[in-house]
């Protein structure tokens, strides 16, 4: 996509725009200092032009340490939410941070000063952010700025559905501010604003980089065989297994350019970034973990794996042997049946497909069943994720056996890795990929990550193999 480069003459936000916004941060004002508020919410939305790269220009206009947020789905409609800057942080950790976020971003959007979130899916005002995958995840020192329970209210955020582009920026008022010296710092946000394209990655760097995995695979081995023991003894049906592959790069790897790379290669895929301080956590997910529009809900269970072939009649054939392959459908029920008997409580209903299907990204396959709901009254999706996460796709079924297994086995703080990454909406609505294919970037060092669902029929050393596959989405890039 070129990217615009915006004229002089014509700004993005127009000066009638920044009068209503003026008006919008004095009843914020005002409306903080009645309530003896903290801070309310101002925002305005506005259409810009449709030919704009968002994740380019967020990628360029950030400054050093400034958190900054991409979800990008190419083939759903050119899909693009791209924000920056923070203008409110909510954190947690603990047994039900999805509630309690839930809970305050209901109340600041509920006395927030902003237009009504329509249009593109994600424009309005928005938290972004994302969850570890326990409740306290994340503790080891390269999560550092990753909470276990992280949403950020963008101080600028672009959403695109087709050619449809909107603008929002917000501010948070509290009563001692003064509206005219907020309205002249975002004024000049804006006009930093830079309009140029993503950074070409180079698949050819001057020194290569250096691959190595932080425990040996022998150990991700003995890991899977004593978890086929404990299934086989009957403590559980499932539990799924992670390894960490460290690259270290002569030079500091750029987030932005790999991001370029990611969504010409996956378009299918949810192609993110999370820049928290001096880190960014990227990705190429293929998994939906849960989209709520009003009472609409959607997921997909995806569970059980092959890899791809460049000759298109083995492709086929290796897609027909997973379509049969006991071990994987055996894996992909288990998913299933966790996710309709998770939704029904909330639900009048809950529909699956009789069949899965095979979704094909760049170098993988997998076993897929979308799954949708009718929510039987409103539930943020925030309190959605908190109901579905962790899947038996990315955790292990019984979850309370699973659960206390899989550090045991790993031997790892997973993080963000296998959490749920996405947005909330003024109405609650929103959408969370979980955060797999990823990797995070620190300086000249990426830490991989990728994990399979070991069950009673699974053999260690094709299991290692499949991480590998998983591990090829992003380990080519990095790897140079």
């Amino acid at each position: 996509m070129a990217v615009r480069a915006q004229p002089a003459d014509q700004p993005l936000v127009s000066p009638s725009d920044w009068e209503q916004f003026a008006e919008r941060l004095g009843v914020a004002r005002r409306r903080a200092a009645s309530s003896r508020a903290d801070g309310v919410l101002a925002a305005i939305t506005i259409d810009v032009p449709g030919d704009l790269d968002a994740t380019a220009v967020v990628a360029a206009s950030r400054q050093p340490g400034e958190p900054w947020f991409v979800l990008e789905q190419p083939d759903r409609d050119a899909a693009v939410l791209a924000a920056l800057g923070s203008v409110v942080e909510l954190e947690d950790r603990g047994a039900g941070r999805f509630d309690r976020l839930a809970a305050r971003w209901r109340a600041l959007a509920g006395a927030a000063v902003c237009d009504p979130a329509d249009g593109p899916r994600g424009s309005g005002l928005i938290a972004t952010g994302g969850f570890a995958f326990t409740d306290d995840g994340g503790q080891t020192p390269e999560w550092s700025g990753f909470a276990p329970a992280s949403l950020l209210v963008p101080e600028i955020a672009f959403a695109r559905r087709g050619d449809e582009v909107r603008l929002t920026v917000a501010a948070r008022v509290c009563p001692d501010d003064d509206p005219d010296a907020v309205l002249t710092r975002l004024r000049d946000r804006v006009a930093r604003l830079r309009f140029e394209p993503l950074p070409l990655w180079d698949p050819d760097p001057a020194e290569r980089s250096r691959v190595v995995s932080v425990m040996p695979p022998a150990h991700y081995e003995q890991a899977v065989a004593r978890a086929t023991e404990r299934i086989a003894a009957g403590e559980l049906e499932k539990v799924v297994l992670a390894r960490e592959v460290d690259v270290h790069a002569r030079t500091p790897h750029d987030p932005a350019a790999i991001l370029g790379v990611l969504r010409e290669a996956f378009p299918s895929c949810f192609i993110f970034a999370v820049g928290r301080g001096d880190a960014t956590l990227v990705a190429a997910s293929p998994e939906l973990l849960v989209r709520r529009d009003g009472l609409r809900a959607g997921t997909l269970a995806l569970a059980g794996s092959t890899r791809r072939s460049a000759e298109p009649s083995v492709d086929r054939h290796l897609g027909e042997q997973l379509l049969r392959s006991a071990k994987d459908r055996e894996e992909h029920a288990i998913v299933i049946r966790r996710i309709a008997e998770a939704l029904g409580p909330l639900s009048v209903w809950v529909t699956t497909p009789d069949e899965p299907v095979t979704v094909q990204v760049a170098n993988i396959q997998h076993l897929a069943t979308p799954i949708r709901a009718q929510l039987a009254r409103p539930v943020s999706v925030l309190s959605l994720a908190g109901t579905l996460h962790p899947t038996p796709a990315v955790g292990g079924e019984p979850l309370a056996a699973a659960a206390p297994m899989i550090p045991a086995l790993e031997g790892l703080d997973r993080g963000w890795y296998a959490g749920p990454v996405g947005w909330v909406d003024t109405n609650e609505d929103g959408e969370f990929c979980v955060a797999l294919r990823c990797a995070l970037l620190r300086g000249p060092l990426a830490r991989l990550y990728a994990g399979v669902g070991v069950v009673r029929e699974s053999d260690p050393a094709a299991e290692l193999a499949e991480t590998d596959v998983k591990l090829q989405a992003l380990l080519p890039v990095l790897s140079g």
